[in-house]
């Protein structure tokens, strides 16, 4: 039995996570950098970038940033991508090979350019496709297969409970279920009706994403839903301690007090020290811009601050200019 306030370890197979808070994957922003951070402040468990199911490219550059090393912190989880049941079984298979300890299939991503190749949410209109992934990517690896999906693929063909179904058959041990449909991509209001269908429809774990933006939201989805865990998306961008908040309003029942201006300094010089590690100083403060434009964009006259930030091209001018935005906020 899970406590009213909703926070509480969860097991997906032979995985146990340490609470039930999970960081979103996100493609272009769930690096290892971002990953670290999330599971500092508190998410149980992160998951990597989609990793597509084409083993042609990957040994590219790309790819393997984008992959799962054994010194990851937490649950290694990756998110993988494709739409031919084989090379989806392959790519499963190559993960766990270089250290993944649970696999996360993409059914979800409302993306032209992913969906024109019948992967992500476009899969939801095959159902029997669905199936014969889900059974070759379950019966590849040792480890946990979660499925991450929508409602549906527009509001006319809803059919989470029937794909929900079709995984937990397969022996997939855990769906993610975005609550809008692919045609409603990010837009309009999370269908929470539709999440906590599929709660009562299936034995294994539900968790639910989708707009879960304060402690008080992530409160009341767990005691509409019922569900057994919330997944954080777009929330984290810019607030990657969302999940101590939420875990510190779950267990107390009051609103974590907010951070400082010299402890979100601190986080965000390290954020950028690690992208510039990871990536090297060509790409890490190109990456860095779009992270330093969400941690900055809700304190006042940030505008100026974050043109000037977009076009720096070195990383200690970065530094020393984040530095001096942020000494003068505390002088105000």
């Amino acid at each position: 039995m899970r406590n009213i306030a909703g926070l509480n370890s969860l097991n997906i197979g032979k995985v146990t996570l340490k609470n039930n808070l999970i960081a979103a994957p996100m493609a272009g922003i769930s690096d290892k950098p971002f990953r670290n951070l999330c599971h500092r402040f508190g998410a149980g468990m992160t998951v990597s970038e989609m990793f597509l199911a084409n083993s042609d490219i990957w040994h590219t550059d790309k790819s393997t940033l984008r992959m799962i090393s054994s010194d990851d912190v937490g649950i290694r989880a990756v998110q993988i991508v494709g739409s031919d049941p084989d090379e989806m079984a392959r790519a499963a298979e190559f993960n766990v090979k270089h250290g993944a300890q649970l696999i996360d299939v993409n059914m979800g991503c409302p993306a032209k350019k992913v969906n024109k190749k019948l992967a992500g949410s476009a899969l939801m209109q095959h159902p029997d496709l669905i199936k014969t992934i889900l059974q070759k990517v379950v019966g590849s690896v040792d480890v946990p297969v979660t499925l991450k999906t929508r409602t549906g693929w527009n509001k006319n063909n809803r059919n989470c409970i029937e794909i929900a179904q079709i995984a937990q058959d397969c022996g997939v041990k855990a769906i993610t279920i975005h609550g809008r449909t692919r045609a409603c991509l990010f837009n309009g209001e999370v269908e929470y009706d539709s999440i906590k269908a599929v709660k009562e429809k299936v034995t294994i774990p539900v968790i639910a994403n989708g707009d879960i933006c304060t402690p008080e939201q992530a409160k009341d989805v767990f005691k509409y839903t019922q569900a057994d865990g919330i997944m954080i998306g777009r929330a984290a961008q810019g607030r990657p301690w969302i999940f101590e908040e939420i875990a510190f309003y779950l267990a107390h029942g009051q609103l974590k007090k907010n951070k400082t201006i010299d402890e979100v300094e601190q986080i965000v010089l390290t954020h950028l020290e690690d992208l510039y590690q990871f990536y090297g100083e060509y790409k890490g403060l190109r990456i860095a811009r779009k992270h330093v434009n969400w941690y900055t964009k809700n304190y006042a006259d940030s505008d100026q601050f974050r043109r000037l930030f977009s076009v720096l091209s070195n990383t200690s001018e970065q530094v020393k200019t984040l530095k001096a935005f942020f000494s003068q906020i505390r002088n105000r």
